[in-house]
């Protein structure tokens, strides 16, 4: 049994057919076939089988699959073991993030690694809670969030690390009544116009509890993703929105006022493989990271 064979099962049940993974990893389909037959023949027993127009793994592919993180993530160990002796970590770290996040941690980190060894390669992306998980395939660390659990949905079997926990406020125009407000309680902001997220998206939470204490029915005039987009609407004066307080730069043309009484604090989380997470190099941006969001809390 070979490290690249468990590699190649674990990728194949998680993208679904032999043409993606090759896409992925940068290698042919017809390479990948022949990789797999080399393991089936090696092993004496059927790895895959087709179904509709993809791959599925047999039960002896999903047990190897099943045992392909604990046997990488020895593996990492003890590649990191030894990179500890070579001296300071060094290498490339891929980082997927959502932008808010991202803005207020990545600024901070790059910063930090100037002078090191390290280096990260970014990649954002404004996806639905439980999508995030799926994006661990190609990074090292994924920074997503939620505002229900320390978990984000669809990570519970991965690694995962609160980086921050961040307050999100009320954007309210300046020359809104609540504008004044030191602080806002659902019934006082249920009544007015919103613009919001698209349902599944974390911030969408809030808008739901507000809902569910006050028994009233939320006016969204629009749902978008992009929180630049959402200030620039505010600015204008055409509603309500929830922000993150330690990314929305300050604008005299709104005001970010606490909420209360519903749970309006996100976490965000650091997400990946496990054998990816204990690479000396992912290790060492993590703890970064970390240090960076306790700066922020």
């Amino acid at each position: 049994m070979e490290i690249r064979h468990l590699e190649l099962l674990r990728e194949l049940r998680e993208r679904g057919t032999l043409g993606a993974v090759a896409a992925a990893t940068f290698r042919t389909p017809s390479a990948l076939s022949q990789q797999l037959r080399t393991a089936e023949r090696e092993l004496g027993v059927a790895l895959v089988e087709p179904v509709s127009r993809g791959l599925r793994l047999t039960w002896a592919g999903e047990i190897l699959a099943d045992g392909a993180d604990d046997v990488l993530a020895s593996l990492a160990r003890v590649e990191a073991a030894l990179d500890a002796g070579r001296g300071e970590p060094s290498g490339v770290v891929r980082i997927g993030t959502l932008p808010s996040a991202g803005a207020a941690l990545l600024p901070s980190l790059m910063a930090r690694l100037v002078g090191t060894r390290l280096s990260i390669v970014l990649e954002d992306f404004d996806l639905a809670e439980a999508d995030y998980a799926g994006r661990t395939l190609d990074h090292d660390l994924v920074i997503a969030h939620s505002l229900s659990a320390d978990v984000p949905t669809g990570a519970e079997g991965l690694f995962s690390r609160v980086v921050a926990r961040e307050p999100i406020d009320v954007a309210v125009p300046a020359d809104h009544p609540l504008a004044a407000h030191d602080v806002l309680a659902p019934v006082e902001v249920a009544g007015y116009r919103w613009i919001a997220v698209p349902r599944g998206y974390p911030f969408a939470t809030v808008l739901e509890s507000i809902e569910r204490e006050t028994g009233t029915a939320i006016e969204r005039i629009v749902e978008i993703r992009d929180n630049r987009l959402v200030e620039s609407l505010v600015s204008r004066g055409l509603g309500l929105a929830l922000l993150p307080r330690f990314s929305t730069p300050p604008s005299p043309a709104y005001r970010l006022v606490p909420l209360t009484g519903v749970g309006a604090v996100r976490r965000i989380v650091a997400i990946g493989r496990q054998d990816r997470v204990e690479r000396r190099a992912v290790s060492a941006v993590l703890d970064r990271l970390v240090e960076i969001g306790r700066t922020l809390s």
